[in-house]
């Protein structure tokens, strides 16, 4: 009988080290990883829903995940007499799993907010991006609201403007940008200057767009100078957030907060016919009173849709005043964006810092 018992105690054992262990962790941390993901990008998201029809958006980061697991074991064994003067063993027993999870949450607000949505996002971020696969054309559409006179559509920063932007032109120089990009026709890297020459003042990080294209791309450079109107002689460009003192192959960059970001995207978003009826989103006007469509101006970056009921198959979907929101999932532009939107959100939230001098840039995909 204690022979039986000890047998049944080490199988219980077996099993429960089986399932226990370094195979919880195999099964669980996929599970978290999963929900967690995906529940912040719901959130951004949702945020952006909320920026099309002017209501206060909102950020709770998970601070951290506790998950205690345990694995209790109860085991017994009961002895009965027979007729036959032997004795029997019947053992019992079982196995109970528990888990208790504690999440802890943080919202985002005061300082924090302040400096990862509110400050513009800083020139260092454009070269890390850019250096780090990013297309060019995708990283300056979205972060940079105006270089020299170029403007991006700088009104729709904020709220849903009612004037339509100006953008065409900045969009012919980021689809130069892309293509020398492309070609590796240029060179994109940190200069650290002082500016006015004073040592006392802080010092401030500029970057440099060297064009090494040769003869047969020296026009689409040229062609680059002349927006920005820069001496169209010039071999490299000095990018600076110094709109009262720059160079004069100088080209003064204003950057957009995450917030701006945030804003310039959720214009695109299509609403109902009734909530637009209603006045529950701003409808843009041309000058002639046409209604603007904003898939001008962020239609290749970025399109969230709406529908009565949960769309199948969406890549993200959330609700929203009666409405679903939601983005494609064959729609590959929209979701390279959507994910350049989180990583400048990660980033904003440290601090950035490069090396000068570097000099490079890769072709960059996305």
């Amino acid at each position: 009988m204690v022979k039986i018992f000890l047998l049944f105690v080490g199988v219980l054992g077996v099993v429960g080290c089986q399932s226990f262990g370094p195979n919880e962790v195999h099964r669980t941390h996929p599970l978290y990883n999963e929900v967690i993901s995906r529940s912040l990008n719901e959130q951004f998201l949702l945020n952006l829903v909320r920026l099309r029809y002017r209501d206060n958006p909102y950020f709770l980061e998970v601070g951290s995940v506790a998950v205690n697991s345990s694995l209790e074991s109860e085991m017994s064994a009961g002895v009965s007499i027979v007729s036959a003067g032997g004795d029997t063993a019947s053992p019992s027993g079982s196995v109970t799993y528990k888990q208790n999870p504690t999440v802890s949450y943080t919202p985002l607000r005061g300082n924090q907010f302040l400096k990862q949505m509110l400050s513009p996002i800083p020139l260092e971020a454009l070269l890390t991006l850019t250096q780090s696969g990013w297309s060019v054309q995708r990283v300056m559409s979205l972060c940079v609201e105006r270089a020299n006179n170029l403007d991006n559509a700088a009104n729709a920063s904020g709220p849903t403007p009612t004037g339509e932007p100006r953008y065409e032109r900045f969009r012919t120089l980021v689809d130069i940008l892309r293509e020398l990009q492309q070609a590796d026709a240029m060179e994109l890297g940190a200069a650290a200057v002082q500016p006015n020459g004073n040592a006392a003042k802080k010092m401030v990080r500029n970057l440099v767009l060297r064009f090494k294209g040769g003869a047969e791309l020296a026009d689409k450079f040229r062609e680059l100078c002349m927006l920005l109107e820069v001496p169209v002689d010039s071999t490299e460009l000095v990018l600076t957030s110094n709109f009262f003192d720059k160079p004069a192959n100088g080209v003064a960059v204003r950057t957009r907060s995450m917030m701006g970001i945030m804003f310039f995207l959720s214009h695109n978003i299509r609403v109902s016919d009734a909530d637009e009826k209603e006045g529950l989103v701003t409808v843009t006007k041309q000058p002639g009173g046409e209604v603007f469509d904003w898939g001008q101006v962020t239609g290749r970056l970025f399109n969230a849709h709406s529908a009565k009921a949960r769309p199948q198959g969406a890549f993200l979907a959330v609700p929203y005043r009666g409405s679903w929101f939601y983005l494609r999932n064959n729609d590959l532009e929209t979701k390279s964006t959507f994910m350049l939107l989180n990583q400048l959100f990660n980033l904003q939230a440290g601090d950035i810092k490069t090396v000068a001098p570097a000099f490079t840039i890769g072709v960059g995909g996305g």
